[in-house]
Formats: C-alpha cells, structure tokens, sequence
C-alpha cells in the first residue's frame, strides 16, 4: 500500500483582513501538513497548486515555506507539486528554484514514481489556452496505478470550466485518480470510472468557507489495480476559529440585539463574521466590530444585508473584500501583462509615488520583448521564405519570460535573488 498527501491551495503569504496574524495562519496550517505527513511516514505530500497566495511572496513567507520544505526532506518524504494560477509567473516558477535546491519535485508530462505509484502532472492553464492542450503523457513502463495532478475548476464540481471528460478522453494515459486543486471545498466524485478529488484549502480564505479545513489522504492498494485500488479520506487541520453570527432584526430591534447576539458567542482570538438582516433600526458596523474586539476577537467584520442593493451586478462578499476581488480578477483570465500592472497597482507593497515607475517599466520591458520576437521573425523570413514566421507578436509577448524585478525594499524577493 503507498499512502501520500494530497493537499494545495495553501496560499501562504495572504495577509487576510490585513491581519498579519492571519498571514502567520496560512503557513501555520501547512506546517501542520509537513508534521502530520512525517508523523504518519507518508510517502509524498503532494500539492495541487497554489502553495503561495502571490506571484512574489515576502521573504518571510518565501524562508518559513523553506524551512517547511527542508523539514520535510530531512524526514525523507518527497514534494510533489504543480503550479497553480496564484503563483504562476513568465519568468519561471518558484517550484523550479526548489527542484533545483532537492526539496520539491515538479510534475509534468512524465512519471514520477511514488513506490509503485505513476503521479503525472497539468498546471494550470488558462481557459484560452486549453484548447492548444494535447494531454499527451508518457506512459509508466510498470505501475500499480496513475494519478494526474492538477489546477483548475474541473467538472462536476461548482463553479467548474474545465470538462474533466475532455482530459480523460484525450490523455494517453489511462488514470485511476486525478487529485486536483483550486475549488476550495473538499470533495470526491468519480467521472469514467476515475475519481477525481478536492483537497480543499488548508485555510478559510474567504468568508464563504464556513466548513472545516483540512487536506486528503490517499491510499493506493498494490493489490487491486484500477479506481478500486485507490481510497481517499479527508483529514482535518486545527485552524484559526471563525464565529459566524446571522442576525435578524425585528422592526424595533437594533444594535443592543446585534451585541446581545454576538456576545453569546467564546470571541477569543476568532475571525467574526456577522450578518444583519431584518427590518431593524439602523446598526453601525464600526461599532459593532469594536464590541467584538473588546470581547477579544482577532478580527471582526460586519455585513448590513439590509444595506446592500440585492440588483447589484457584482456580488461580493463585503466580509473579504480582498477574496472578492482576487475572484473577479481569477475570472477574467487577464493576460499575463494585464496580471503584471494588476498586481504592480493593486497586490504589491510598493509606495504611491512609485506605481507610475513600475507601470512604466512594466509596458517597457514588454515592448522590448516584442520587438526582440518580432526581430527574430523577420531575420527567419530573410534567411528562408519557407520558414513560418509568427505574426502574431501580442500573444508572443504575453508569453514572453521576462519578469520585471520588484524594488529591492519592498520586501518582496524573486527567484533571480536565490539562486
């Protein structure tokens, strides 16, 4: 039997609420995975994606994610890993720095053997870009079972777009599991006669995550070969608790209500979420939220329904606003310059005074990218007219791996200052 791991989307380094308590949380719940997988003698962690929350984590989260990973390759327990849409950058992976330093292993087209086990991997790919895919793998030359690692919202779960019919069908390789990421509620369903299975994150990165938190694990029976060979559970993590209080204000009812109702409630060191609605005298959130923290709440955030325009066509959830936003930009499948000025303006830690210089230099670098291509495809066409020239210099540039280097006091490091 081979047991592993499957866990992901740990986004270490998401200063949620703009706590840095909770920032210290997301690399807590993956130190918790390292520790139960040397304590269980696991034969790999397996991640699914998404191991930072950004393309350029903070050093304090860049060192904790390594000191993680040197604990688990001081136990002799490999990590298995793809990228996920958080983290991917053009000019290369924070996962290939950690190959290169012997504490991860990057899964792609070609087996990885785990025992007996054959793991594959697909990164995420964007929706436009997933017709290009072949899905072409290497075949194993002996395997009890495969399993593919992936990222993305595959079906038939919520919010899916990517038809996982599409990578059964289209895979040279037959898998007995797929073990995916992205969609952060947990769970398994099986499409073809492969199961396909949700870790869930290892911590609430939204408001909308009220269950429990936890990670995947998979046991392959040497003994029976095919899906019925392959056994998943889902284990739990002990995580910061989050008190979620719904509120319904009758007409005479108002902020004494509220507070009676949120002070039933064990506050301490909690994330709380409240929600009014009703017909009810006017709350003011602010101090609602102060009478949470006096009561000992790492962060409480409050949610007036009664306030909020039910036709709007955005739906956020004003709790996390952060979580909303990420999700909108997620679903826009923005080009990778259009990530780059995104996260320039909006994620990064830069000062005011500096956005429009990095902007700049941004459009810059990218131009200079394109004339590059664009020179290199008229210098082909030069030497032989038969030779196919690219004119289509735009989706070259989006493709193009040069990354534009963060001020070196922003706090933020990139791969080239590592290796």
């Amino acid at each position: 039997m081979t047991r592993v791991i499957h866990t992901g989307d740990t986004h270490i380094g998401y200063q949620q609420y703009h706590s840095p308590e909770r920032r210290d949380d997301f690399l807590a719940a993956f130190e918790q995975v390292v520790a139960d997988a040397i304590e269980m003698d696991v034969a790999a962690v397996i991640h699914a994606g998404d191991l930072f929350h950004d393309r350029r984590p903070e050093l304090p989260d860049l060192l904790g994610t390594l000191s993680a990973l040197r604990t688990l390759a001081s136990a002799e327990i490999p990590f298995l890993a793809v990228v996920g849409n958080h983290e991917s950058t053009r000019g290369g992976q924070w996962l290939d720095l950690f190959e290169r330093m012997d504490l991860a292993e990057r899964l792609g087209a070609d087996p990885l053997m785990v025992e007996d086990v054959a793991v594959y991997g697909l990164d995420h790919v964007p929706v436009s870009r997933r017709e290009e895919l072949e899905y072409e793998f290497s075949p194993p030359e002996s395997a009890s079972h495969t399993a593919l690692v992936s990222h993305g919202l595959f079906s038939p779960f919520a919010h899916a777009n990517w038809e996982t019919e599409t990578i059964l069908e289209g895979s040279t390789v037959a898998f007995d599991a797929m073990l995916v990421g992205d969609n952060h509620a947990a769970g398994t369903e099986k499409v073809d006669e492969t199961w396909i299975t949700y870790c869930g994150s290892t911590e609430r990165a939204s408001a909308s995550e009220r269950a429990g938190r936890g990670y995947n694990v998979v046991e392959f029976d040497s003994d029976t070969t095919g899906p019925a060979g392959v056994d998943i559970r889902q284990r739990a993590l002990e995580t910061r608790p989050f008190v979620f209080v719904s509120v319904e204000l009758s007409a005479s009812e108002g902020a004494p209500r509220v507070r009676e109702k949120v002070g039933a409630y064990d506050l301490e060191d909690a994330v709380v979420i409240i929600e009014i609605t009703g017909d009810g005298e006017p709350v003011t959130p602010a101090t609602i939220e102060e009478f949470a923290l006096d009561g000992g709440a790492l962060v409480a955030r409050v949610t007036d329904r009664r306030e909020i325009d039910s036709k709007t066509e955005l739906s956020v959830s004003f709790a996390d606003p952060d979580a909303a936003v990420d999700e909108r930009i997620r679903e826009m499948e923005l080009s990778e310059i259009a990530l780059d000025i995104d996260e320039t303006i909006r994620a990064s830690k830069i000062a005011n005074s500096n956005v429009r210089t990095q902007v700049k230099q941004v459009l810059e670098d990218t131009l200079e990218d394109g004339q590059d291509e664009t020179a290199k495809a008229e210098t082909a066409a030069d030497a032989d007219e038969d030779i196919p020239v690219a004119t289509d210099t735009t989706s070259e540039t989006q493709r193009s791996n040069a990354e534009t280097n963060p001020s070196s006091d922003d706090g933020q490091l990139t791969m080239e200052d590592l290796q």
